[in-house]
């Protein structure tokens, strides 16, 4: 039987699609070797949902979601992993004889035969989305890869591998997987950390560690010397820090990893910074601002000259929110400078400078010499010293829109910052235009959140006393059953006026500045954040847990 017609004809009885179609997709079936259902979708004849439903509906094949399913590593050990992704398919249920198996494409013959031949069971075939079984797939054994390394396999592998020949080491499969798994993750670094007779990876997910696995501790030299190669680190120098960075794609992605390697007592340990470009590139509105605090920000932005602070403990997303700004008001009209300490992302249309403190490169001496490159827009990574200060806030003066992060608790903390570093309360009153600080939430799982009622006298209750329903992750898949996807911001927003610069003048402390905020309008940030507890967005857990946490 025509398996490939078949799905045609099923399509074009139920209207989704038409006879020219469907040739159309068998001609470039033909020619790419592709499935005709991902044929169709990537030439918009329609959509993997509409395949699916026509499926479950005509033929009576079930639909799944994976993330409603605890994958069994028995299970799915069943069907070898070539013949897992040739088919796209993974076991999900055995009941007796019987194994549900989860397919992209259920009407292909030869995979149900192939399936059944592998597994020795009677296969019954459900329906999944593509992208839903790739995932995990990838997830299942790359984690399986990691976990069954040997150190056998490990002393195989080159203490340092050259261009040629190593795509087979163990050492560059290893270390493939881990940074495929963290991309796939959404993961903002990787931990590779030597312990007493062991070794513990560790990948940072929505801002906390989570462990992936565990190796035998011979694998560490090689794992370090491949990283190192890659990051053009010196493989022979153990005994001192280093910093290297290289691009690893996968599919159409290409990230860049920051890597940093510290001597410990039993080893070297490499941190792995992702940076992800296509995250840099954000809008107004993928930074986390309800409505009328996005107002103010953007009005701040706008301003044709002074002074913004982003303020916030490290990884807060400070540089993030910067990035977008930047991004925002780039135009062939501006010139857009910025200073950093790395940089981190590389920003089109604008001029990036990178502080190399060993050449006399510094953000002080290096902010001197941007305002002679006639710039409309500075961005200073951060202000670290009543020098570098002092020089910004002039440049705020003069004429240019400054940009900078400051270590604060909270937005009125950074203005007291400033005079605490010695810089002249006329000078803050007449450079800084507002201050931004945030934090980092994370977002509820959109594929297992739920509603429920908060307990009386729950954290939930005693924090917003008035709401009767509220939001929760349950825990799946997708989210590694965490209940959290993702992350947002929480903010404040300070506009300079003139009660608050009087009090500048005063050098009054930063809760009389807080309190004066206020009542001009500002949304401390605690409130910003119960605000997304009350639309779904998080919980109240998170909220208390990063704004009280402090520095």
């Amino acid at each position: 039987m025509d398996t490939r017609r078949r799905l045609g004809d099923l399509l074009i009885a139920a209207g989704m699609i038409t006879s020219a179609q469907l040739e159309e997709a068998l001609r470039e079936q033909k020619r790419t070797g592709e499935r005709l259902g991902r044929v169709l979708v990537r030439l918009g004849f329609i959509t993997e949902e509409s395949i699916l439903e026509v499926l479950e509906f005509q033929l009576g094949i079930p639909k799944v979601v994976l993330a409603d399913y605890h994958l069994n590593p028995e299970l799915v050990r069943l069907v070898p992993e070539g013949l897992a992704r040739r088919y796209l398919a993974i076991p999900i249920r055995l009941d007796g004889n019987r194994l549900l198996v989860a397919m992209a494409d259920p009407l292909n013959l030869l995979a149900l035969d192939d399936l059944r031949l592998a597994t020795g069971k009677e296969i019954m075939p459900a329906i999944a989305a593509e992208r839903e079984i790739e995932e995990a797939l990838s997830r299942f054994w790359q984690k399986e890869t990691a976990a069954s390394m040997s150190e056998a396999a490990a002393a195989a592998a080159l203490e340092a591998p050259g261009p040629g020949g190593t795509e087979g080491a163990p050492a560059v499969r290893l270390v493939n997987s881990f940074i495929q798994q963290a991309i796939q993750m959404r993961a903002s670094d990787i931990h590779i950390e030597p312990q007493e007779g062991e070794v513990r990876v560790r990948l940072r997910v929505d801002g906390l560690l989570r462990e992936l696995t565990r190796l035998p501790l011979g694998v560490l030299s090689s794992l370090i010397s491949r990283i190192k190669i890659m990051a053009g680190m010196d493989i022979a120098e153990k005994r001192l820090p280093q910093d290297g960075r290289f691009q690893f794609t996968l599919g159409k992605r290409n990230v860049d990893l920051r890597v940093s390697s510290l001597p410990t007592v039993y080893g070297e340990k490499v941190v792995l910074r992702l940076l992800d470009q296509e995250a840099m590139l954000l809008s107004l509105d993928d930074l986390g601002f309800l409505p009328a605090i996005k107002e103010r920000f953007a009005s701040l932005i706008h301003s044709s000259y002074g002074m913004l602070l982003i303020t916030g403990p490290t990884g807060s997303g400070k540089t993030t929110t910067l990035y977008a700004t930047l991004n925002i008001l780039s135009s062939p009209e501006k010139n857009i400078i910025t200073i950093e300490d790395p940089v981190e992302y590389l920003l089109p249309g604008i001029n990036q400078v990178r502080v190399n403190p060993k050449a006399g490169l510094t953000f002080a001496s290096g902010l001197r010499s941007i305002l002679r490159q006639d710039p409309d827009i500075i961005m200073v990574g951060e202000i670290r010293d009543r020098e570098t200060a002092d020089i910004a806030v002039r440049a705020a003066t003069t004429g240019h829109l400054v940009f900078s992060t400051l270590h604060t608790n909270d937005a009125a903390g950074a203005v007291t910052r400033l005079l605490d570093m010695g810089v002249e309360p006329y000078l803050v009153n007449s450079s800084l235009i507002g201050v931004v600080a945030q934090r980092l939430v994370r977002r509820l799982c959109p594929h297992c959140r739920e509603i429920y009622r908060p307990e009386p006298g729950s954290l939930e209750k005693t924090w917003l006393p008035e709401v009767e329903e509220l939001w929760r992750g349950r825990g799946c898949q997708r989210c590694s059953f965490t209940g959290y996807a993702g992350r947002t911001a929480i903010q404040e927003v300070l506009v300079m006026n003139e009660e608050l610069r009087s009090l500048v003048t005063a050098k009054a402390p930063a809760m009389a500045l807080k309190e004066a905020a206020v009542a001009a309008g500002m949304v401390p940030l605690i409130e910003d954040g119960l605000e997304k507890v009350r639309q779904g967005i998080t919980t109240v857990s998170e909220v208390l847990r990063v704004s009280l946490g402090g520095l």
